[in-house]
């Protein structure tokens, strides 16, 4: 069973703050960022009400912009909350990444 799904579900948040640290975005940006980054295809039907929420939180602020060609986009970018949020919520994850890998590693008798 593949459960790299509900992986991703438990740190897409985290993810997304990340893939901002870079300057600001777009959802299809933010999604081929971390597609690029080896997460796969992350849908609209996900993404975007993580970006919801992160932005009631007040740790994303969003503006829409209209574009010359085709819809408007609303881009998005990274609050002083949300760089605080992702520096300590992002080491509770390196933390318990670390220990995750310690017993897998043990467990596999290495």
């Amino acid at each position: 069973m593949d459960r790299r799904a509900s992986w991703l579900k438990g740190v897409l948040d985290l993810l997304v703050l990340a893939s901002l640290t870079r300057g600001e975005s777009y959802g299809y940006e933010i999604a081929k960022t971390l597609a690029g980054a080896g997460l796969g295809q992350i849908k609209g039907g996900t993404l975007y009400p993580v970006l919801n929420r992160l932005e009631e939180a007040g740790l994303v602020s969003a503006e829409f912009r209209a574009a010359d060609r085709g819809p408007g986009r609303r881009y998005y970018h990274l609050t002083e909350e949300g760089r605080m949020t992702l520096a300590e919520q992002g080491a509770l994850w390196l933390e318990f990444d670390e220990s995750v890998r310690a017993v897998l590693a043990q467990g596999a008798g290495r």
